[in-house]
């Protein structure tokens, strides 16, 4: 149907998420779909026979704006039991509808025309939109090549007057690096005496490999009086389409964050926070997600080991980056898509996610997978890449 109106796009750059567009053409080309970053195997039964129990005894109508207390009460235990730090469940935990949603939020709340916002590239496709919309300006940190570590001297000479916020993202999506304590440190000493507020992105904190520890900013007493945390059950529980997620903050930032959220969302699903509040009481369900997921980075590692890919290290998330120098000199957003139409396997460029578009011949790979459909890819890979080829 064509329209009218002349549409004077606030936008006129911005395209389609890179995610949508490798799944719809792994979808078009029949192609395994590694890119996008969701499980293809279900989560447990408990948790839906969890949710058919709430919904049949009625609890089927509006939850409270912050989130069912249930689900909060159960937050809070979470939190406390992993990093001692204790938040209010009337003040300071709001559920919200996936994590995406609670980073627009939080930005929203927060970020007014012409603040700056510190991110570090690559940076999640989702951050930068949302501070433009607000009428804030992304400024670019960088995460060092190939190890993707932080550089403090850099964000420090970032700082301005009109720096109001800097976000952070450990385990780090795409890269799989992580933040120590001793980068929390850093992070607090460079913004000591400021204004600044932090927003840190810690959707899969319990993705964390090796024996590594999962530095939270909920256990840095200095920076959690200055942060919303933002995490995801999606990912914690293997339901990304429920879109459930939440933020915890001290109750000053959480009542400005409660502002947006109850006019943008208002409020979330209550079955499925009630469902999960009841699956969360057993700790071993996300206690045990880094061995789950260890095992299939371990396993998706050794079959990659078969091609001429260069793994680069996974400490976190469910991602696998890995060159492909010497397999094609090819710009990355280009060898992606070649190598879901020719070879059947979809991957995402992590050069979409830097601001200058700078390409290292990198490309991210999802295991989050279930085992056939890891091997299915590699054999893929196998074939194409086998030296006889």
């Amino acid at each position: 149907m064509e329209t009218p109106i002349r549409i004077d796009s606030r936008f006129p750059a911005m395209g389609t998420t890179i995610f949508t567009v490798m799944s719809r053409l792994a979808a078009e080309t029949g192609a395994v779909n590694l890119a996008q970053g969701f499980p293809d195997f279900q989560a447990e039964d408990a948790l839906f026979d969890a949710m058919h129990r709430h919904m049949r005894a009625g609890r089927n109508q509006y939850a409270p704006m912050a989130g069912m207390p249930e689900l909060r009460t159960a937050i809070a235990g979470k939190v406390a039991s992993s990093y001692g730090a204790t938040y209010d469940i009337e003040h300071e935990i709001t559920v919200t509808a996936g994590a995406t949603q609670a980073i627009f939020t939080a930005i929203a709340a927060f970020v007014r025309p012409g603040d700056e916002v510190i991110v570090f590239a690559p940076v999640y496709d989702s951050y930068v939109p949302a501070i433009e919309t607000v009428g804030g300006k992304a400024i670019y940190a960088h995460l060092r090549f190939p190890d993707y570590a932080p550089d403090w001297d850099e964000v420090r000479a970032l700082i301005t007057p009109r720096t109001r916020m800097i976000v952070i993202n450990s385990p780090h999506n795409p890269t799989g690096a992580l933040l120590s304590a001793a980068d929390l440190d850093a992070l607090a000493s460079v913004i000591r005496g400021t204004e600044v507020v932090v927003l840190s992105d810690e959707v899969y904190e319990h993705i964390v490999f090796d024996g590594e520890a999962h530095a939270s900013l909920c256990g840095h007493a200095e920076l959690a009086a200055r942060s919303i945390v933002v995490s995801s059950f999606g990912k914690t529980y293997h339901i990304t389409g429920w879109k459930i997620g939440y933020v915890v903050g001290p109750a000053a930032l959480m009542a400005e964050f409660r502002k947006v959220h109850q006019f943008n969302v208002f409020t979330v699903h209550g079955p499925s926070q009630l469902a999960i509040a009841d699956y969360m009481q057993d700790a071993a369900r996300h206690l045990g997600l880094a061995a789950f997921y260890q095992e299939k980075r371990d396993a998706f590692r050794q079959l990659l080991a078969a091609t001429p890919f260069e793994l680069l290290p996974c400490r976190g998330t469910y991602f696998q980056l890995a060159r492909y120098e010497r397999i094609s000199d090819l710009p990355d957003t280009a060898f992606a898509e070649w190598l879901t139409r020719e070879v059947g396997v979809a991957v995402i460029p992590v050069s979409v996610f830097e601001p200058d578009g700078r390409d290292d011949k990198v490309v991210r790979f999802c295991f989050a997978k279930r085992e056939e459909t890891l091997a299915a890819a590699a054999e893929r890979l196998q074939r194409a890449f086998s030296p006889g080829r």
